[in-house]
């Protein structure tokens, strides 16, 4: 039963872009802040009164000529600037293709650079996503010369189905960086990526492992219960302190554990992406989870 369900769901998830515009819209208000910088705002005041924090993401990504990145240096200064004017318990996370990464990595550099000495300035801290394969090289390049620079104020993502993931997290070892740890969710071939649900889990807590043997900071990012007892285990067994890691979940995706995590004492940070791109964005969620797509389709014959 379960894979005729999961059969279905993919179904379903294959054929929503055929949706009309304004029901993937109603779905999308549960899973993005809105398009506008106030509404984020409002969506991580709101996370603050039942104890998560936030990282906020402008949607955008993979821009086709090199002016446009210009744009996401220009938003991100405005979030980390409205971040400290709301006293907001808050930081930003980037995606380097937002920036120019595949068109010109010096001028990436240099947008990337002015947004993590801004937030320096501040206080604040970034979060340099981490995209497709073909990136994966270039950013990891990109943090290191802000880390030589003296930007303490960053951290890198790394993908737990991606086999390369221990590797990069011992060729790291001299930075201590802070990570976040997430399983991945870009289509990659099975020659660089695990493919088994259980073989991601798996080399998730290796990973992780490592990160805390390196004596890393890390943000430990799922929505899959059982790889969060499995995370709360290693916790416990190797006597991880609190202020060494943070739980970390997307906007709207199982609050119940989100709850769940802060009453057992764990620092939770909630991903809060918003902005024009949030169509794009949706159609990634459901590929990462298809059973959303069960939702959508379900509201479509909801009245109001």
């Amino acid at each position: 039963m379960p894979v005729v369900s999961s059969l279905f769901d993919k179904a379903i998830a294959a054929s929503l872009p055929l949706v009309p515009k304004a029901i993937v819209r109603k779905f999308a208000k549960r899973y993005v802040a809105g398009e506008k910088l106030d509404e984020a705002v409002a969506r991580v005041k709101d996370l603050g009164k039942w104890g998560a924090c936030a990282t906020i993401d402008v949607l955008g990504e993979e821009i086709e000529n090199i002016a446009a990145g210009d744009e996401a240096r220009k938003q991100y200064i405005d979030v980390l600037d409205r971040i400290r004017s709301e006293n907001l318990d808050a930081n930003i996370s980037i995606k380097l293709t937002a920036f120019g990464l595949k068109i010109d990595k010096e001028v990436t550099y240099e947008r990337v650079r002015a947004v993590v000495s801004h937030a320096q300035s501040l206080g604040n801290f970034v979060r340099i996503d981490m995209e497709d394969s073909p990136t994966t090289s270039d950013t990891i390049a990109i943090y290191r010369r802000l880390r030589a620079e003296g930007f303490d104020n960053t951290g890198l993502v790394l993908q737990a189905y991606m086999r390369r993931s221990a590797q990069d997290v011992a060729e790291l070892k001299d930075l201590k960086p802070s990570y976040r740890l997430c399983k991945g969710i870009y289509v990659e071939p099975e020659e660089i990526a695990y493919k088994g649900f259980q073989e991601i889990n798996n080399n998730f807590i290796t990973v992780l492992g490592d990160m805390f043997d390196a004596s890393s900071y890390v943000g430990i990012a799922t929505h899959d219960h059982d790889l969060a007892d499995r995370a709360e285990k290693l916790l416990k067994e190797r006597q991880i302190a609190k202020e060494s890691y943070e739980f970390q979940m997307l906007l709207g995706v199982d609050q119940s554990l989100g709850v769940k995590l802060i009453k057992a004492g764990h620092k939770l940070r909630v991903y809060v992406p918003f902005g024009d791109e949030w169509y794009l964005y949706c159609m990634r969620r459901l590929k990462e989870n298809p059973k959303i797509g069960r939702y959508v389709l379900f509201g479509m014959f909801k009245k109001g």
